[in-house]
């Protein structure tokens, strides 16, 4: 600090003042570089998600074909979804029932899984390694593998089934067991999920199992008043993920429809239809008929349905808090 004495000198007491102008070059300056670093990011955020996402929506709206000029044509394709498409609300209600059941199963089942494999204390690398496996097989494998397995006639599924008197179903070749066999499946693949529930159970603190075994809780209450509160977070991100992962169920459906019906060519949802969900009724509309304009459209209303679902779980998990709402257990 310095100040200005009558004599002309400078004393202590008083800070330098930067001149004004000086001082805006200097947080101009600032500000470019921080936008310098922040460039790439942003660029790849324009190119790959708003320009994409804003074309889509304009797309829509119109009569594409991806090589004709884009004719406007309003809400013309948004009313053929909701009044003329036959095959529309069969790949909704597809779509609704995996998103109702194999989603909860796929928690629930890495859930217990993880679980069983924090309580083990040897051999736990190995079966941690081999629950985890099957997450890394690729997609399209291991649907092709499933179908071979689940095969009515050859399979060795229905087989082990029959050795005890138990006569296999159709699977993949029967309308009420098709999406029965693709949550099967996504249990199987669920290592992912189930890492990420393990991560969480091992940090839950000791401590507290100790005060409430100590406190008398028996295993349901120290899970659902120790156990539950510490890992709802990851409870919640596993399900909105699983949720978003359903509602744009794809390639699992459409290769075993496929290989199921042993035809690739054949009309997508083998069999009767029953494993045509949202998202393959898309690529269809897309790719196989070339009505980009209604695939957009079908995009759009897949994006906001996607949202509307993420925001509803988020809002619903921020009202609820196991720790402020749960009881003394004794």
């Amino acid at each position: 600090m310095s100040t200005l004495t009558a004599t002309g000198t400078r004393s202590a007491g008083a800070p330098d003042a930067a001149p004004a102008p000086a001082l805006r070059a200097r947080h101009r300056r600032n500000r470019l570089r921080v936008l310098l670093f922040l460039a790439p990011g942003l660029v790849g955020f324009a190119v790959f998600l708003v320009y994409p996402l804003v074309m889509t929506v304009w797309l829509s709206f119109t009569n594409s074909n991806m090589i004709s000029p884009a004719q406007f044509v309003g809400l013309r394709n948004y009313r053929f979804m909701l009044d003329s498409d036959p095959q529309i609300w069969q790949a909704v209600r597809n779509t609704g029932w995996l998103v109702v059941i194999m989603v909860p199963a796929q928690v629930l089942f890495a859930l217990g899984v993880a679980m069983v494999t924090a309580r083990l204390k040897a051999g736990a690398g190995l079966f941690r390694t081999l629950f985890y496996l099957p997450a890394l097989a690729p997609p399209v494998a291991a649907t092709v593998a499933f179908v071979c397995m689940f095969n009515p006639s050859s399979g060795p599924v229905n087989q082990l089934l029959g050795l005890v008197g138990i006569h296999g179903p159709l699977w993949f070749d029967s309308p009420s067991w098709s999406k029965p066999a693709l949550t099967l499946l996504a249990l199987w693949g669920s290592g992912t999920v189930m890492v990420i529930f393990l991560a969480a159970l091992l940090d839950v603190p000791a401590e507290q199992y100790e005060a409430a075994e100590l406190d008398g809780a028996n295993p349901w209450q120290r899970f659902r008043y120790v156990t539950l509160p510490a890992i709802s977070p990851v409870v919640l991100f596993a399900t909105v993920t699983g949720v978003i992962a359903g509602l744009q169920y794809f390639t699992q459906a459409m290769v075993a429809a496929q290989v199921a019906n042993g035809n690739i060519q054949a009309a997508p949802g083998y069999p009767n239809g029953s494993t045509m969900t949202f998202p393959e009724e898309l690529y269809t509309s897309g790719f196989n008929q070339f009505h980009a304009g209604y695939a957009c459209a079908l995009a759009v209303v897949l994006f906001l349905v996607s949202m509307a679902f993420t925001l509803v779980l988020l809002r619903r998990a921020s009202g609820f808090n196991p720790q402020e709402t749960q009881e003394t257990p004794l």
